[in-house]
């Protein structure tokens, strides 16, 4: 048919509730099937945006950047709506990235971070918005029987999305779905608002579909054989060719004409390798750079005035020459701020009683490291040079190794946080992987094997940083052997392979801060 479609609602591993995608193997997808563009709408969350922009450009597909968002319910908070937000450009991104922050700090229900109707005021910029099928609230209205509350809905988001609100179409096996497809084009008829369609993708391959399930499980706590649990998902969520998508659509082939059309409308760039430092407060009437002259040449002298005194004035020259390269260097690069943050925190961290470390790695070489109270090595008394630590022949962004007191570390954090404010200080957030041990501990649990079983097929794994299930069928014999006699180990195992590596859960890092 050569029916052209872009897959618009893509969940991958860092959605971590329920995709099992990862981005190198969605961006081959995209290429092998010939589709020019690619979304990735994790849900609630940009974690995996900077990894999948940079594969789709390096293979030829161009990204799209989104967001599958739950929407706040007033009628039910515990069961919010769904909204899909995609990028039209870098307004559009950092006004997605605001609503996301809000959601998580404000928005929380039942443990999920919702976006409220109220925070949108006035049209929303640069974001194309995606119905949620029927799991929007716009759907959900349809399907109660009510079209008059769908029509205010559906009116509200002209409103807020002006020429960029489609109502989202889905046919992937899930109940009630034909019913909603109808009522939601004689919407759009009546209004008329363009229909777009989309897979709601959360693996790549039918086969991929009771690894998933296990994945879900893991997340919920659950096990497979629990005739309780939601079945949320379906075999057909998978990255369907367009083709597939045309057979589907064929009746309705507008929906998807218009992923072509958004695509075309998404046009999201991110700019790397540019530094942006925060703006350190300085006085009125003065310069970032003098600041940091200033501060330097009084460290210099307090730091002098503890050399003996005979050789204090012969030495005063050979430290003052040092000094001028170092802040010539430092502020024709455009660093002065970063020094000068950094002593900030150090200083306010010593005058408070917190044990400091006294600087590692090359760092230690600046001798306006050494004035600001950065680190207690004197560079030129140990010949270390400064060149290993900032050379203008190579520009990267100086690194200062820090160490604080485990027991109050979190003072100095807090300070920084009071400092230049909570809205714009954050901690780095770590992902925790399905490790080899780990996935093997998890899936047999949810595959509800007896615990003592699947620990002694976990103790089978060699304990080895970067152990893999591959490597340790190949390395321990026993392991092996129980895989290609045991169907029970071999499922067991199978499954958690297709697993391995996922990201599982996040984290805060323990020192890593964000200005």
């Amino acid at each position: 048919m050569n029916q052209p479609f872009v897959h618009l609602r893509v969940h991958t591993e860092f959605s971590l509730a329920d995709g099992i995608v990862r981005t190198d193997d969605l961006v081959s997808a995209a290429s092998r099937l010939g589709m020019p563009a690619v979304a990735v709408t994790d849900l609630a969350n940009l974690f995996g945006v900077v990894k999948f922009y940079q594969a789709a450009c390096a293979a030829g597909v161009k990204p799209i950047i989104g967001s599958d968002v739950w929407l706040e319910n007033p009628a039910d908070p515990h069961k919010p709506h769904r909204l899909v937000l995609l990028c039209r450009n870098t307004d559009g991104y950092r006004y997605l990235c605001r609503l996301l922050t809000r959601a998580y700090v404000e928005g929380q229900h039942s443990g999920r971070p919702c976006l409220s109707k109220t925070w949108f005021e006035g049209p929303l910029p640069g974001l194309i918005a995606l119905s949620g099928a029927h799991e929007g609230d716009i759907g959900q209205a349809l399907l109660s029987g009510n079209p008059a509350q769908a029509e205010e809905l559906a009116r509200a988001y002209q409103g807020w999305f002006p020429g960029s609100f489609y109502l989202e179409l889905q046919r992937n096996g899930q109940p009630y779905q034909e019913d909603y497809n109808h009522a939601a084009v004689d919407l759009a008829s009546r209004l008329s608002l363009p229909v777009v369609a989309t897979n709601h993708v959360v693996f790549l391959q039918p086969a991929d579909f009771d690894a998933h399930e296990v994945r879900v499980c893991i997340q919920d706590g659950r096990v497979l054989t629990d005739a309780r649990r939601p079945r949320r998902y379906t075999t057909q969520q998978y990255f369907r060719s367009a083709d597939e998508m045309a057979e589907l659509f064929r009746d309705i082939p507008e929906a998807l004409e218009n992923t072509i059309e958004i695509a075309r409308r998404c046009n999201q760039r991110f700019e790397f390798g540019k530094y942006y430092l925060p703006a350190y407060p300085v006085a009125e009437g003065m310069t970032i750079d003098a600041v940091l002259r200033q501060q330097t040449q009084d460290g210099l002298e307090a730091r002098l005035m503890l050399l003996p005194e005979e050789t204090r004035e012969t030495q005063r020259a050979v430290y003052r020459e040092r000094l001028e390269l170092e802040l010539t260097t430092i502020n024709k690069m455009g660093f002065p701020g970063y020094f000068l943050i950094v002593a900030d925190f150090i200083q306010w961290a010593k005058k408070n009683g917190i044990p400091v470390g006294p600087g590692r790695g090359s760092g230690a070489g600046s001798l306006v490291a050494w004035c600001l109270g950065i680190t207690e090595l004197d560079p030129i008394k140990y010949e270390l040079l400064f060149e290993r630590f900032l050379n203008p022949e190579r520009v990267s962004l100086p690194d200062f190794d820090v160490d604080f007191c485990m027991e109050r570390r979190d003072e100095v954090i807090e300070y920084v946080t009071r400092r230049y404010g909570a809205d714009r200080v954050a901690q780095i957030i770590t992902h925790g992987t399905m490790a080899a041990k780990a996935v093997v501990r998890d899936v047999g649990r949810v595959m509800d094997h007896p615990y003592g079983y699947v620990d002694k097929i976990a103790k089978l794994i060699p304990f080895e940083i970067g152990m893999t299930l591959e490597r340790a069928l190949e390395i321990e014999p026993q392991l092996a052997e129980r895989y290609r006699h045991e169907d029970d180990v071999r499922d067991l195992i199978d499954t958690a392979r297709t697993l391995e590596g996922l990201a599982r859960s996040a984290g805060k890092h323990a020192g890593g801060v964000v200005i």
